[in-house]
């Protein structure tokens, strides 16, 4: 019988007015994957946080290989075998690549940093994930999903016995995935106890053996085979009801007049002669590896970074955008960030500021004052019809699940009503009934007339949604295709855009982009 290398027994958490975790089990053996699912709030964050010492369990037990530990620091379980890439990004953003991946074990020579041995052994876990980064690069110039690769890195280059990944897919497209992928197995083969958590149903059946369910802070169930189990069985634990993953629906896309468009832009993050349109009621999806340069062209829509040349234009008018505030306020342009912690969100402010912050101009009507009713009259629906799950609007956004989190960065943009909408990443970190509701709502916002930009590094997110994905690569676009919204179909065209060599530039107004497409 394979030893235990992590035991949970009877952990509970309470915080303040709130119990997060009641007597929660979970036993993590050596040499398995093993899946850690639940809906955001589920408690799945506090119990990882739990077993790597950032939390102490107000009750229960966490034994390591057999032995009880009490970690009273995240370097205590370290110092037992324990990796983790924790949801939220742990990185300092000024230090370089390779001193976030060495931070625990910086190589010395006559008591100084090897910078030469530091560099060259964090190139050696960034190849293990095919990724071609300068180790001295800060961290602060990455995009996300490479910051998420990173951290991946770092918890390889620990080469820890038993190691913890909390949503490490959530920016990384599929070939990053697969190349992730391919390393867990092997890390399985040597023994090395995996626990993986996704809201990504169709990777925890590619690739786990066990599945442990949280709901509402306590065990649906505890490592059950995943042949076992189904997609509907699974869902039913997490949610409590077997129809909670429902249809979408159909699209009934109306495209009408060109609202957003770019001709011949350039911009100081490296993009050249980028020619897009977007229409009114449309969805056009930008797609592109990491590093394709999507959401600093984003960043160049919305005057967070520069246009060097070429001409911008909103309904016909020549735009120049100036900041955020001037996206939202003049042309109408909401921008919904991948990067919610840095970005997206005030942490330390609460539900009902962070929500109603784009909406603020329009509440003050005289000398800008307004009431605190109004404000929650102004964003109450906009925050039930996400489901955040919050005790009350006042609380600090700082104290929700990173979930939770990503719906306030999604309510504040549908509060602002915004005319064009830039939506990058919508779904990292949410459960399957609330990604459900937002592809439903990316739809009934371009059906009611919004021109949707959407940056989505799922693949099969974005041939479900897109009318027609825009590939970039290197901060160009490289080819426009209409969606069949055939997944085998469109897959093989979006990444044969990317990879192959025979790729024909192609218009990003409709026009075919590959040869033979």
């Amino acid at each position: 019988m394979t030893a235990s290398a992590l035991l949970v027994e009877k952990a509970t958490k309470i915080f303040p007015g709130v119990k997060a975790l009641a007597n929660v089990d979970l036993e993590l053996k050596s040499g398995e994957i093993h899946a850690l699912l639940g809906e955001n709030g589920a408690g799945k964050s506090t119990l990882i946080k739990i077993v790597t010492g950032v939390y102490r369990p107000d009750e229960g037990s966490v034994s390591v290989m057999g032995s009880s530990v009490d970690f009273s620091s995240p370097r205590d379980a370290f110092a037992a075998g324990i990796g983790v890439v924790h949801q939220e990004r742990n990185l300092i953003p000024r230090y370089s690549v390779a001193e976030n991946i060495m931070i625990e074990q910086l190589p010395t020579k006559w008591r100084l940093i090897d910078r030469g041995e530091m560099n060259r052994q964090a190139k050696h876990w960034l190849g293990a994930l095919d990724l071609n980064i300068d180790p001295d690069v800060p961290v602060n110039r990455l995009s996300v999903a490479q910051m998420q690769l990173v951290e991946i890195a770092r918890a390889l280059s620990q080469q820890s016995r038993i190691l913890l990944l909390d949503e490490p897919t959530a920016s990384i497209t599929e070939n990053e995935i697969k190349v992730l992928f391919d390393l867990l197995r092997r890390l399985k083969g040597d023994g090395v106890a995996i626990l993986f958590v996704s809201h990504k149903l169709e990777e925890v059946f590619e690739l786990c053996d066990r599945v442990t369910i949280l709901r509402d802070g306590r065990n649906a169930c505890a490592g059950v085979p995943i042949e076992d189990l189904d997609k509907q069985r699974v869902v039913a634990h997490m949610v409590g009801r077997e129809d909670a993953l429902g249809d979408i629906g159909e699209r009934h896309a109306s495209i009408g007049k060109v609202m957003f468009e770019l001709k011949g832009v350039s911009t100081a993050a490296g993009h050249q002669d980028i020619d897009l349109k977007v229409h009114k009621g449309e969805v056009v999806g930008l797609y592109g590896l990491v590093g394709a340069g999507r959401s600093e062209l984003a960043k160049a829509v919305i005057g967070a970074e520069r246009v060097t040349g070429g001409e911008v234009f909103v309904s016909g008018e020549r735009a120049t955008v100036r900041n955020v505030q001037d996206a939202l306020r003049r042309w109408r342009i909401g921008y919904v960030s991948e990067d919610r912690k840095q970005e997206g969100l005030i942490l330390l402010h609460s539900v009902a500021k962070n929500t109603a912050i784009t909406v603020w101009h329009r509440l003050g009507k005289f000398l800008n004052l307004f009431s605190d009713r109004q404000e929650r009259d102004a964003i109450i629906s906009f925050v039930q019809k996400l489901d955040v799950r919050t005790p009350s609007l006042e609380q600090d956004v700082a104290n929700l699940s990173g979930g939770n989190q990503q719906k306030v960065s999604v309510a504040k943009w549908l509060a602002a009503e915004a005319e064009i909408l830039i939506v990058d990443e919508p779904t990292v970190g949410i459960d399957i009934r609330t990604k459900g509701y937002l592809h439903r709502l990316v739809w009934d916002l371009a059906e009611q007339g919004a021109a949707i930009v959407l940056i989505t590094s799922d693949l099969a997110e974005m041939v479900l949604l897109a009318d027609r994905v825009v590939v970039m690569r290197d901060f160009r676009i490289i080819g426009n295709l209409q969606n069949t919204y055939n997944y085998e179909q469109m897959s093989r065209r979006i990444m044969g855009c990317i990879h192959e060599a025979d790729v024909v530039v192609g218009r990003a107004d409709g026009a075919p982009a590959l040869k033979g497409a």
